[in-house]
């Protein structure tokens, strides 16, 4: 069954530019993982420092499979490097 993953971040201030590269290349690398079907980027309004990644997948254990992956987690880590706070993720099943 497919799901969706809510990943959210808030930045430090000026990393916007940085966020913005290393996502593109995650997603660029994510959209030939097994299992992605796709993803979107969006910015609050409210608070243009949290940014919401919504993306797709055929299962929660190709999710799974992709989040644990060691081409995902060394991105992940250049992230963590210019967040104010941790990444939350949360992934949602369809009703």
């Amino acid at each position: 069954m497919a799901v969706k993953i809510l990943i959210q971040r808030r930045i430090k201030p000026g990393k916007e530019k940085e966020l913005n590269q290393i996502v593109r290349e995650l997603r660029s690398k994510a959209m030939h993982a097994e299992g992605f079907i796709s993803g979107e980027t969006l910015r609050s309004i409210e608070d243009p420092s949290v940014h919401l990644v919504i993306s797709t997948w055929k299962s929660i254990d190709a999710w799974n499979r992709w989040v644990n992956s060691p081409e995902r987690k060394a991105l992940q880590d250049k992230i963590d490097a210019i967040l104010a706070e941790p990444t939350k993720m949360t992934p949602y099943l369809y009703e």
